[in-house]
């Protein structure tokens, strides 16, 4: 018998998250029938506030942008994973009241791209540099034992990433967008852009391509991916890291493991499918 408890994602906008159907599909499979998982819209300003209503019977928060680094101040404690790219997708509260963040994003992905056969790489290359390729970086410099080649549309862009580059330890260099089809490549691809952003550059899939990580899920297959798949190519998508990063969060709020991520995924692509009916 569980005692009832608390959690959600925040952000704005959330209508479109996955994250309610990932984490009630864990608890009903774990039996925690009295657990609740929500969805609330929450902006940079009102995060604060929110945080002051929330009482004892809060297991954790799930959070999405723009709320990733405005949480920060909010913590008494951070893990070196989420330092590392000063970024937090996971609170949990603690029993003795303490708010503690932390980053699933990173190991999601590796967890992802192993559950594909990929344990590492010579060398990488990311398409964007937006916030999901700091992550993707900080994921790489696990199992990347080469250099990464970022391709970026700014030299705004292109300093950020030299910096997390310098930061995580990873051997960045950087290409301009227009070259973008160089990243093909490497024998991993990390797609990190929104949607539609690589479609031009699908007639360039070379004819045995490596391993392509395309974090967008919805609309799956992205063209890029599905042209890779076509081709031969490994292919990791978005729902695979929305499912790991979330069964880490399942985890660490509700103290089972491991996470149902077969029972999570399938209700992923249930949602998704209907989604699109």
């Amino acid at each position: 018998m569980s005692t009832a408890k608390c959690a959600a994602v925040l952000g704005s906008p959330i209508t479109h998250s996955l994250s309610p159907v990932l984490h009630r599909a864990a608890y009903a499979e774990l039996g925690l029938t009295d657990w609740t998982y929500e969805s609330f819209e929450v902006d940079e300003a009102g995060l604060p506030g929110f945080f002051e209503k929330l009482d004892v019977s809060w297991a954790g928060l799930s959070l999405t942008m723009p709320l990733k680094r405005a949480v920060l101040p909010l913590l008494d404690e951070i893990s070196a994973t989420a330092r590392s790219v000063e970024a937090v997708n996971t609170v949990v509260f603690t029993d003795d009241g303490r708010r503690v963040g932390d980053n699933t994003d990173i190991p999601g992905m590796i967890a992802a791209l192993r559950e594909r056969g990929v344990e590492k790489a010579e060398a990488a290359a990311i398409l964007g540099a937006g916030a999901t390729a700091s992550s993707a970086l900080a994921a790489l410099a696990d199992i990347c034992s080469g250099p990464v080649t970022v391709f970026v549309r700014s030299e705004a862009r292109a300093r950020e990433m030299r910096g997390w580059g310098e930061r995580l330890g990873v051997e960045v260099r950087i290409a301009d967008w227009v070259e973008a089809d160089r990243a093909f490549e490497a024998p991993l691809v990390i797609a990190t852009t929104p949607a539609g952003a690589t479609d031009s550059l699908v007639p360039r899939v070379p004819e045995r391509p490596g391993t392509l990580f395309d974090v967008l899920y919805a609309p799956w297959p992205t063209s890029l991916a599905a042209a890779w798949g076509t081709n031969g190519g490994g292919v990791v998508g978005g729902l695979d890291l929305l499912v790991h990063q979330a069964a880490l969060q399942v985890e660490q709020m509700t103290g089972r493991a491991p996470a149902p991520v077969e029972a999570m995924r399938a209700a992923g692509e249930r949602a998704l499918s209907k989604a699109g009916t």
